[in-house]
């Protein structure tokens, strides 16, 4: 009896509805995946597109940095897209005449070279014999390697490597006639394509757009216009010391050393002096030694009394913040995320120096203005109320 009237209280007992999954939880959960998911593809379309996305962010670049040219010619009366034609015309003659240059120097050099071979094996033959007590005999070694079989297998490699080569020189003019291609629509349509993306946003945004295209124009001119004087400078300089000097092809070295030295980061001054000195020391072991001092005293030059008053209205930026940017750009993207990362990084720091309120600094022996960064606060004092004037402009 007990049994069945306990057994009737549980039947008379409200059975407990199923426990549901929040609704709020499902749609996170699903939001998490689908962003999960899009992450993935969003990486794996980065990873395929690689090689295009560093061809666009070249040609941004260049087009920020070729647009002020374009510009001063347009307000001359010359059409938008003949302007921008007319630029890249004086770009390929400079870059032609650059690689003339350099291509004679090294032709001329490695054909002197070939010519001399012969004179430098006897003298190292007859040093090694003298120094070492032994008999090198050159021409018995060239015969043990012709009947060896070591010339035909050397010969077959490079016949082999001929066709790879050729296909990573295809690719790369073919790259250079793209990055032309993308750098001179963003020129020539550029006041188009910054019309196509304001319409997209609100008036407040545009402004903020513009004001960042604007920063960014004029880091990277300010970038390419201090780079391209410190390499006058530095052409001048190595032209007149090795003319002194007396190695071959003065000018065309010199050429060399400022621009490599300068558009190129971090390594860019080792190989500058690398090609100098190695046609010195072929020329005269002497002359390769005083091209290699005078080469690394005008660096230290350069660092320390021309870089700092050239660089101070340009870039605007600590040298430690500059190294970094670099490293960080070419972990990123290679020599290309190194030679961008530096205008890249003035333009972001510009835009927030706009955005952040300074104070003035307490007078003390350890916040001594040294490198006049009072200076640069009433520049970026400058720029915010440069920035508030448009933001109330648009707002009104």
């Amino acid at each position: 009896m007990e049994g069945e009237q306990l057994q009737g209280d549980r039947s008379h007992q409200p059975r407990r509805a199923p426990e549901h999954i929040p609704r709020w939880v499902v749609k996170a959960m699903a939001l998490f995946v689908a962003m999960l998911g899009g992450l993935v593809v969003l990486g794996w379309l980065v990873e395929r597109l690689r090689g295009l996305l560093v061809m666009l962010l070249i040609s941004v670049f260049l087009s920020l940095a070729l647009e002020p040219a374009v510009n001063r010619l347009e307000r001359m009366g010359v059409r938008r897209g003949l302007g921008t034609g007319l630029v890249f015309l004086a770009l390929l003659a400079g870059s032609g005449v650059f690689a003339f240059a350099i291509g004679a120097a090294l032709s001329s050099q490695l054909q002197s070279f070939i010519d001399e071979a012969p004179g430098y094996i006897a003298d190292i033959e007859e040093w090694t014999n003298d120094t070492f007590g032994i008999e090198l005999d050159t021409d018995q070694l060239v015969a043990e390697f012709r009947e060896g079989g070591a010339a035909t297998r050397l010969a077959t490699y490079l016949a082999g490597n001929l066709v790879g080569l050729g296909t990573t020189v295809l690719n790369l003019l073919f790259q250079l006639l793209a990055i032309g291609l993308f750098t001179f629509y963003l020129i020539a349509d550029g006041p188009r394509l910054r019309r196509a993306v304001c319409s997209l946003l609100p008036p407040q945004r545009q402004r903020q757009v513009l004001t960042v295209w604007d920063l960014a124009i004029e880091k990277t001119g300010g970038y390419i216009y201090s780079r391209g004087l410190l390499a006058l400078i530095s052409f001048i300089f190595h032209w007149i010391v090795f003319s002194i000097i007396g190695i071959p092809f003065p000018a065309p070295l010199a050429m060399w050393v400022g621009l490599i030295s300068q558009f190129i980061p971090v390594v860019g001054t080792y190989i500058a002096g690398a090609l100098p000195i190695l046609i010195a020391l072929l020329d005269d072991p002497t002359s390769g030694l005083w091209v290699a001092i005078v080469v690394f005293a005008y660096q230290q030059i350069e660092n320390y009394l021309l870089v700092p008053p050239i660089t101070a209205h340009t870039m605007e930026m600590h040298p430690a913040v500059a190294f970094g940017a670099v490293i960080a750009g070419g972990s990123i993207l290679g020599p290309a995320g190194a030679l961008l990362a530096l205008p890249a990084a003035a333009t972001g720091q510009a835009f927030v120096s706009s955005l952040v309120q300074h104070h003035d600094v307490v007078d003390d022996d350890l916040t001594r203005d040294v490198y006049g960064e009072s200076h640069q606060r009433e520049k970026d004092a400058k720029r915010r109320r440069r920035w508030r004037r448009r933001s109330s402009t648009s707002g009104e």
